[in-house]
């Protein structure tokens, strides 16, 4: 401003007569500029120091400012930044730190419905999840619509949830594809495909490290079998393996040799064997038949689901009869077992080393009963449409200086309904940054595992924790158990550039 006024000065002084003195300059218009500088140079003082004035207020209040305040709205550019004084930095570059304060602010639109004030409501039962990790109500409540309803198919905006745990060998409906066909639009079954798994398997229900007992029962296996006309070849496998020398007591309806008025898990311990035949061949289908086995400290002979290895405690804690020519060679198996204790032994290692990571993650599912996994699981389908709105699309959900980016993503365990930020930059878009970055993240808010209380005491660790798996939410369990990975470190860059603010599941083992 100074230099402005200076230069208008100059202007104002000349004229264009012929009478003019050095410079262009008359005598007598120098004398009326002279005259009047005193006052002229006055005029420029005043304003330098109001311009440095306005300047140092600027400064002190950008000083006061909050970071969040200071760069609400677009990230300044790594030039301006470097001008802020605001005596933050990391490793010399405060960029980081701006884009991570800047997007949590402009990232974070509140969404319309507070879980806490306006539970989810289910109608169909009359029992409330208090320590659900959402907002969980069943019953009715007079005057508001449910956001979901066990039973029929309903009409209108509520979900209609088919729960079942029964195979749909028998109950057809309880099939995937036929439930949506009917209207159902949440499926809870034993398929670890469906929405909300309901499997038979938990920590709670069933003391799975109990230890061994000996085993002083002469026949080599237990048979629990009431239902003679089961739609598989479970009873012809009995017939079988019995051709082949193995001695087994029936205490079921079905080829009853034992008094059947005994307790089923006391019973099977002394047995060396048990027959955990299920009433079909159902992917996913494994009841209490298996589980029990399990606790008694026998080894399970299968007839049932063809993926039972994803529910055993360790590849050799069972033996399966996939198909009815199969009996040989499982008769075989039991007989080698059952005279070399040696190797009988390392079929139940498990009981004392503990099952394996991929056992644990499956059971640890139960934690959480499912009638709150169900609440979780709309009201995350809640949030994820007011996500589809105009105001949630603005939201950048990246952040660049220069050639670097920073993004924004959103994490939570299992079994919980809360997000969590992390921040990864485009220098090290890797899965193995994004690990760190959970694992810094959960460990800084010193998080306890959901599973920590329902474990056996065995099998609950220290305060380490141990990433299992991480996923994009929305998949299915059998997807994040056994199906989905990354397909390396392009993938999930692939993944994270092409998915705003993605969001991410993880499990603990």
């Amino acid at each position: 401003m100074g230099m402005l006024s200076k230069q208008k000065i100059c202007r104002t002084g000349t004229t264009h007569n012929d009478s003019m003195g050095f410079n262009g300059v008359s005598p007598a218009s120098k004398w009326k500029w002279t005259h009047f500088l005193p006052l002229f140079v006055a005029m420029v003082v005043i304003a330098e120091i109001a311009s440095l004035s306005r300047l140092d207020i600027a400064k002190n209040a950008a000083m006061v400012d909050s970071w969040v305040d200071l760069f609400y709205g677009p990230p300044p550019l790594q030039e301006e930044i470097e001008d802020v004084s605001t005596g933050i930095t990391i490793d010399g570059v405060m960029g980081r730190v701006n884009c991570e304060e800047w997007l949590e602010k402009v990232d974070a639109v509140e969404y319309s419905r507070d879980f806490k004030r306006k539970p989810v409501l289910v109608s169909g039962s009359e029992k409330d999840w208090k320590t659900c990790d959402v907002g969980c109500q069943f019953g009715l409540n007079p005057g508001e619509q449910p956001d979901a309803a066990l039973g029929s198919p309903q009409q209108g905006h509520v979900a209609s949830v088919l729960r079942s745990m029964e195979s749909s060998h028998y109950y057809p409906e309880n099939n995937i594809a036929l439930a949506r066909r009917k209207g159902y639009t949440v499926v809870m079954t034993t398929s670890l495909s469906s929405d909300v798994p309901v499997g038979y398997f938990s920590w709670a229900e069933y003391d799975i490290m109990a230890p061994v007992q000996p085993k002083t029962e002469p026949a080599l296996a237990a048979a629990f079998i009431s239902n003679c006309g089961a739609r598989n070849f479970r009873l012809q496998a009995l017939e079988a393996l019995e051709k082949f020398d193995v001695k087994i007591d029936s205490y079921g309806s079905c080829h009853r040799n034992r008094d059947g008025r005994v307790d089923k898990v006391e019973t099977l311990k002394r047995y060396k064997f048990s027959l955990a035949f299920e009433n079909s061949n159902e992917e996913d289908y494994v009841t209490e038949k298996f589980f029990q086995s399990l606790v008694a400290g026998t080894i399970p002979v299968v007839v049932g689901t063809p993926n039972i290895k994803e529910f055993a405690p360790s590849p050799d804690s069972y033996l399966h009869i996939k198909e009815i020519s199969d009996v040989e060679s499982v008769a075989k198996s039991m007989k080698y077992l059952a005279e070399n204790p040696k190797m009988y032994n390392q079929s139940l290692r498990w009981k004392y080393d503990g099952p394996s990571d991929s056992f644990k993650a499956l059971v640890d599912m139960a934690a959480v009963h499912s009638s709150c996994r169900l609440c979780i699981h709309l009201a995350t389908i809640i949030h994820e449409k007011e996500e589809n709105s105009p105001e949630f699309k603005k939201r950048p959900c990246k952040c660049s200086h220069g050639s670097e980016t920073v993004y924004h993503l959103y994490v939570r365990e299992r079994g919980r309904f809360e997000m969590q930020s992390i921040f990864l930059r485009s220098g090290n878009l890797t899965l193995g940054a994004l690990e760190s970055r959970v694992l810094e993240k959960f460990k800084s808010l010193k998080h306890v595992p959901i599973w920590k209380q329902e474990r056996p005491e065995s099998l609950r660790g220290g305060d380490e924790l141990k990433l299992y798996r991480i996923y994009p939410v929305g998949l299915t369990q059998k997807q994040a158990l056994y199906t989905f990975r990354f397909k390396g470190n392009d993938d999930f860059k692939t993944h994270i550039e092409t998915h705003p603010c993605a969001k991410m599941e993880i499990i603990f083992v």
